[in-house]
Parts: structure tokens; C-alpha cells; sequence
């Protein structure tokens, strides 16, 4: 998940020098920044159902060969045609991981310490993001955006050699074994499909959208925000892009731990998930006072904050997932929330730079952000209950919800 993110970051951090290179405004990298979530969000449930049908080992590394050669490959290209297709390339690998890792959570941890391996692994997210962050500024300064895209792509690629005899050691043990006699029923494409029939299933997709709308915006447009608006300097951004995604480390992990605490007490595990996801989203508020503060430093500072609060978010928004679904649908389930997530991704940067390409400045933006974020939250406490039912009603005879 390390390179998952880091990786999916590399066009953001290069795109203001990419900029001057190829002659591109705010309007076309908005468009290329959103490009990569076209295919990426699309990927999101076929990925899944692959997941639940044939295991999580093949199909994770599949996806992991494909995004990582998509960033060696977009070295390459110097028209915006090129450049699009590389990252709709980029997007169909990462369909993959998460769908991937929220089965395995489901898989090998009971519900009481589920929060504490999901913050884990989200944990490698952030630090992917910070790591990259902090390096490609200056890497881009040094070698120049091409050779960036080179030395990232070809780290992934060492990695993946590794994580294959890895993952067969995780597949073999005792653990996985138990969890896979436990769910050996096989979701038909027709009954994943069902599932959008859910209200809840809808609930998470929605608020999904609305938290993966602000942190996208965050992640892909924040380096050209703070380069073009703000004037920050290569090592000024590379601060400013690396703190944030290092703070959340320190928040991720005990953001889903202390869900679990709760849960174990004896708490609802629905309402423990939606109220942590509420008090993340409120933090990442912050966005909007970003954009009208007039000090750099406190703007940067404020946009810092927003990436926390989505950080608290994280976690507990795939164990909400988990909590209303039973085992054998939770990548595809996991799926249909990432797909309603990336649809943000897909909106956020192209609004976001259309915005700022028509007005000068990303304030109409920003507000734009807060409006969508507290859609969000009314969305997860109206269209998911409390209570979850033993079985629900679907078009299918037999129902997937067990």
C-alpha cells in the first residue's frame, strides 16, 4: 500500500513542472489529474467480485505488475493523449488494493481488532504519500520529471518480486486456510450486481463520494495549489506535501484502535464507525478557511489539519463496510463504496481546475468542498441504520446478505 499511494501520487507532484515542459494550464491538468479515476473507479467492482470468486493473492498481483509499469510508462508520452492513456492504465492496477486488503482484514482479524489492522495498512498509504512527497520535489529539481517517473515505476517493481513469496507464505498458513473453509461461497457477478439494491450499500457510496472528493482534491491538486496560488518554492512543497501525509500515520492507527475498543466494550460497531467517519469529516473542514487566509504558512497548516481529519475518516469508513456486510461480499461490497469514492476523484480535480482556471484562485472550490463534505455525513446517518439485519431482501432467490 506503500507504493499503491506513492505511485498514484507521482503525476501530481510532477504536474507543476510538467507544466512548464509541455505547455499545459490549470484547466488540462485538472483534466489529467481526474483521468486516472475514469478507469480506476470503473475497476472498482469487477475487481472486487474477482477478489471474493478467486482469492486475493493472484488478483493483487496482477494489478500491482499493471500500475506499476503504467508509472515507468508515463516517462514517455508528451501529449495529453499519451499522458491520459498511461493513467486510465495506472487506474485499472489499482482497481485492486483496497477491495483486496478489506477482504483480508475481513478474512484473518474478528470485528474487535479489525480497526487496528486496517489503520496499519492504511498507515503504508500515508507514508507512501509522504515519502513522495518529500523526495520528488527535488528529485523532479535534480533529474528532471521523466527520470522521476522512471525510478518510480522500477521501485515497484523490485518490491513486487518480494511481496510474491510473501503473500504464498500468508495464502499456506493455518489462518487463511480456516477463514477460506469458513467462506467458500462464491458471489455470482448477477448477485454482486444486487447489491447497489441496498440502501446501505448506497449510504456507503455516497458518503464515500463525499470524503474521497475532499481528500482527492487534497492529494492531487494541493502541490499545484500551493506552487501557482501560493508560491511556494520546491522545498517549501515538499514540507508542505509531506507533513500532513506524516501526521496522519500518527492518527490512522489509533483512529481505528480506538473503534475497536469501544466495539469490544460493547458498543454498536455501526454507530461507533459513523460517528468517528463524522468527526473526521467536520475536521476536514478546514478546507475552506485554507483558501481565504491570507498567510502561506497558516493556509498550508489549515490544509494540513483537512488531510488529519480524513485520516480518521479512513479507517473506520471500510470498517462500516465490514460491519454491515457478512464475509463473502466484502471485497465486492468494498468495491461499490471505492467506486462511489472515485467518482470524487474523477469530479474534484476537473471542477477544481476548471474553478481556478475561470475565477484566478480555488476559493469557490474550497467552499464547494465543505458544502460536499456535510452531504456526506447526512448520507451515512440517514441511509445506514443502526442495526444490521441477519438477512436482507435482494432480487436474488437466496440473497447474498447471509
Amino acid at each position: 500500500m506503500f507504493f499503491c499511494y506513492a505511485q498514484r501520487q507521482t503525476l501530481a507532484i510532477a504536474a507543476p513542472y510538467m507544466m512548464k515542459d509541455l505547455g499545459l494550464n490549470n484547466a488540462a491538468i485538472g483534466l489529467l489529474l481526474s483521468a486516472f479515476f475514469w478507469s480506476y473507479s470503473l475497476a472498482q467492482v469487477p475487481a472486487g467480485w474477482l477478489i471474493d470468486r478467486y482469492g486475493i493473492g493472484r488478483i493483487y498481483a496482477v494489478g500491482f505488475f499493471i500500475w506499476t509499469s503504467a508509472v515507468t510508462l508515463t516517462s514517455i508520452p508528451s501529449t495529453m493523449a499519451g499522458l491520459i492513456a498511461v493513467q486510465l492504465l495506472l487506474g485499472i492496477g489499482q482497481g485492486v488494493p483496497f477491495p483486496a486488503s478489506a477482504r483480508a482484514v475481513a478474512n484473518w482479524f474478528p470485528a474487535g481488532e479489525r480497526g487496528g489492522a486496517t489503520g496499519l495498512y492504511l498507515s503504508g498509504n500515508r507514508l507512501g504519500q509522504a515519502a513522495i512527497g518529500a523526495l520528488g520535489p527535488t528529485m523532479i529539481v535534480s533529474y528532471g520529471w521523466r527520470i522521476f517517473f522512471i525510478v518510480a515505476g522500477l521501485a515497484g517493481i523490485t518490491w513486487l518480486v518480494a511481496w510474491l513469496f510473501s503473500i504464498r507464505l500468508w495464502e499456506s498458513g493455518n489462518t487463511f486456510a480456516a477463514a477460506q473453509k469458513s467462506t467458500n461461497t462464491k458471489l455470482s457477478l448477477r448477485e454482486s450486481l444486487q447489491l447497489w439494491h441496498d440502501r446501505r450499500i448506497v449510504g456507503v457510496c455516497l458518503g464515500y463520494f463525499a470524503c474521497d472528493y475532499v481528500f482527492f482534491l487534497l492529494l492531487r491538486w494541493m502541490p499545484v495549489y500551493l506552487t501557482v496560488e501560493r508560491k511556494f518554492g520546491p522545498r517549501e512543497l515538499a514540507l508542505a506535501n509531506s507533513i500532513p501525509f506524516a501526521l496522519v500515520v500518527l492518527l490512522i492507527i489509533p483512529a481505528g484502535m480506538a473503534g475497536d475498543l469501544l466495539v469490544r466494550q460493547g458498543w454498536n460497531d455501526v454507530t461507533v464507525r459513523k460517528s468517528f467517519i463524522t468527526l473526521g469529516m467536520l475536521t476536514a473542514g478546514l478546507i475552506v478557511p485554507a483558501a481565504f487566509v491570507r498567510d502561506n504558512a497558516t493556509s498550508a497548516w489549515l490544509l494540513a489539519g483537512a488531510v488529519c481529519g480524513l485520516g480518521v475518516v479512513a479507517p473506520n469508513a471500510w470498517l462500516l463496510t465490514q460491519a454491515i456486510c457478512p464475509r463473502h461480499v466484502v471485497a465486492t461490497a468494498s468495491g461499490i463504496q471505492n467506486f462511489g469514492g472515485n467518482l470524487g476523484g474523477i469530479v474534484a480535480p476537473a471542477v477544481t481546475g476548471l474553478i481556478a482556471h475561470q475565477t484566478g484562485n480555488s476559493i469557490l472550490a474550497f467552499n464547494i468542498a465543505g458544502v460536499i463534505l456535510l452531504c456526506g455525513i447526512a448520507c451515512y446517518w440517514l441511509l445506514i441504520p443502526k442495526n444490521v439485519p441477519d438477512r436482507l431482501a435482494l432480487a436474488s432467490d437466496r440473497g447474498v446478505f447471509e
